[in-house]
């Protein structure tokens, strides 16, 4: 006999927590990146950045100099400059601020650090994400891509590799013991 449930309804009359195989979700494609990854930051014109993926780091950040904010057109702006590859010197960037956060450094000191929001592209799949501009210039790598940047993307990091090649593949939907 099933479980009645008062409150829970299916418009299609069905008992509600009646499964059909046509209702479950689609598989999500799973990701596979290295623990080093080139990554670009399109929208504010960086690209083939050298990236440490760190799961330990809850926000991503790149390596900025002489930053500055400003105001244009009543909104908060920062002004950065960033070594870019293949280009002698720094590049100067401008972006809107997203807003500006309490991030612990990697001494685990909190310290405020402006946050702007832009796309990232890593493994040819492109998403938005929060990076927070601070002085890495004493770290090996740029830029670190940190968990938040990829918690809803179905990531899988291969701590042993780097720049992996990159292989989608579709990762079935688990069927529970009490779906027919």
């Amino acid at each position: 006999m099933p479980l009645s449930f008062p409150g829970v309804h299916r418009l299609d009359g069905a008992h509600p927590f009646q499964t059909k195989a046509a209702e479950l979700p689609k598989p999500k494609e799973l990701i596979v990146i290295g623990w080093k990854e080139r990554v670009s930051l399109p929208d504010i014109g960086l690209s083939d950045i050298m990236a440490k993926v760190d799961t330990g780091a809850r926000t991503s950040a790149l390596h900025a100099d002489r930053i500055a904010t400003f105001e244009r057109d009543g909104k908060l702006w920062v002004r950065f400059h960033v070594q870019h590859r293949g280009t002698p010197g720094r590049v100067m960037t401008e972006c809107p601020v997203h807003e500006i956060r309490s991030i612990k450094n990697t001494s685990g000191v909190p310290e405020d650090r402006i946050v702007i929001r832009t796309d990232l592209v890593i493994a040819g799949h492109r998403w938005r994400i929060d990076v927070s501009l601070a002085d890495r210039a004493n770290m090996r790598n740029p830029m670190i891509v940190g968990r938040n940047a990829l918690s809803s993307h179905n990531v899988a990091v291969h701590t042993r590799r780097t720049k992996l090649k990159h292989v989608t593949t579709t990762v079935p939907h688990r069927r529970r013991k009490d779906d027919p």
